[in-house]
């Protein structure tokens, strides 16, 4: 998103993607109204809106076979009232296609960022790896956002603040039939367990909790143990969880952490390598976006400066966005971990029964938990708007090919991402 704001605004962007291709199983695929929103200022939300995907106007609870709704999007005023379920790969072929109309663009393939050039006590550019051997790009900027397992902050030699033990997922698909019910994300808990089932129209995509507090599940976690357990806690499922099997399943481990500082001179960053957060209500990316945008608003004007006059970036901009972001970030963090440490726990022990409506705890909690939970999901705690304008002619061209041989990026006056 980053990179396709800086290109309209007229500043060189080389995006660096490892893989090649943007395919991932169990990667963030919720995308939130304001979100949306943002697709629509970029004049992108209609054609965002002819890829695959489902509308959900709430997240519901079940909670021992008792059903709620835990969050409700159409009450929040919104243009798009409603979280979009629509695969990674798609929404992100839709920005980077947009990005490459604009001749200022670059997308690199199969790249990997391995570590960080300095000179004069800044990043000037990044290392990397591509099938073609060893690659450099130089550049005015360097914008991590290579995730929870940031390689480029391991190599600024920043180790973000743990929030917690870590939660470990097992991430698996089941089919999905006709007589299913009609539920679109939905947390279930019982029995001491808990699941979030996500309906992808022709399948279930269950996330379950197999672990905390430092005890880890062997990534041979016990299959058929985890199929009974399934089976009681989503009824409906249980004449279907052969279809869990070793090969198929992904053990992920979900921690929270964020660093003091997330930048340095000549070095931002945003995202899950800035503030890593829990997979609650699919928040991580539409945090992601929202950080792209004012870091946008803020740097695109400095970086034009920068480029007329020859000089490095002033770190005083770097730290302005940070200003900006670190309060949402914060905030909903602090708002999973009370998620995490309160809610959750005390309705798997059972002494709190959310889901039931003559219960004494949905009548004190429930109607403050929707409030909050519908607007940290759908809107966040501050919403960015895109504020730059549209300088760059687009070319309406697609360039998208893997790094050169020559093993030397591109000039310093780009910003790779």
């Amino acid at each position: 998103m980053l990179a396709l704001l800086l290109v309209r605004a007229g500043i060189d962007v080389v995006l660096l993607e490892k893989n090649a291709d943007f395919l991932r199983d169990f990667r963030g695929d919720t995308v939130q109204p304001t979100t949306i929103d943002v697709l629509d200022q970029l004049g992108i939300a209609e054609r965002f809106h002819t890829l695959p995907h489902r509308k959900l106007a709430g997240i519901s609870l079940v909670q021992n076979g008792i059903g709620v709704e835990l969050a409700d999007f159409t009450g929040l005023g919104l243009r798009f009232p409603y979280l979009a379920v629509v695969p990674q790969r798609d929404f992100l072929h839709l920005i980077t296609a947009e990005a490459a109309r604009y001749p200022g663009f670059r997308l690199l393939m199969r790249t990997e960022a391995t570590g960080l050039l300095r000179r004069d006590g800044r990043a000037a550019g990044v290392r990397c790896r591509t099938r073609n051997g060893p690659l450099t790009v130089r550049s005015s900027l360097v914008v991590a956002a290579d995730g929870r397992h940031s390689v480029l902050r391991r190599a600024a030699g920043l180790t973000p603040r743990s929030l917690g033990a870590p939660l470990y997922v097992a991430m698996f698909r089941l089919s999905r039939r006709a007589t299913d019910p009609d539920e679109g994300l939905t947390l279930r808990i019982g029995q001491g367990r808990t699941a979030s089932l996500t309906n992808r129209t022709a399948y279930w995509q269950v996330s379950y909790e197999t672990g905390r507090s430092g005890n880890a599940p062997s990534p041979g976690h016990d299959v058929e143990r985890l199929r009974r357990e399934i089976g009681g806690l989503v009824p409906f499922l249980a004449d279907r969880t052969d279809e869990i099997r070793a090969d198929t399943l992904r053990l992920v481990e979900v921690r929270q952490d964020r660093l003091r500082r997330w930048h340095g001179p000549g070095l931002l960053f945003i995202g899950d390598a800035a503030h890593a957060m829990s997979p609650v209500g699919g928040s991580g990316v539409n945090l992601a976006v929202q950080d792209a945008v004012a870091a946008a608003n803020l740097l695109a004007g400095p970086l034009h400066t920068c480029r007329r006059t020859g000089r490095p970036l002033p770190r005083r901009f770097l730290a302005a966005v940070q200003r900006r972001r670190r309060l949402p970030a914060v905030l909903t963090q602090d708002f999973h971990r009370l998620l995490q440490r309160v809610g959750i726990p005390r309705a798997l022990r059972g002494d709190q029964t959310l889901a039931r409506p003559d219960g004494r705890a949905a009548r004190r909690l429930l109607p403050l938990l929707r409030r909050l939970l519908s607007r940290v999901t759908g809107v966040g705690l501050r919403p960015e708007h895109v504020r730059i304008p549209l300088t760059a002619r687009p070319a309406d061209r697609q360039r998208s090919r893997p790094a050169d041989d020559e093993g030397t990026g591109p000039s310093a006056d780009r910003c790779p991402l």
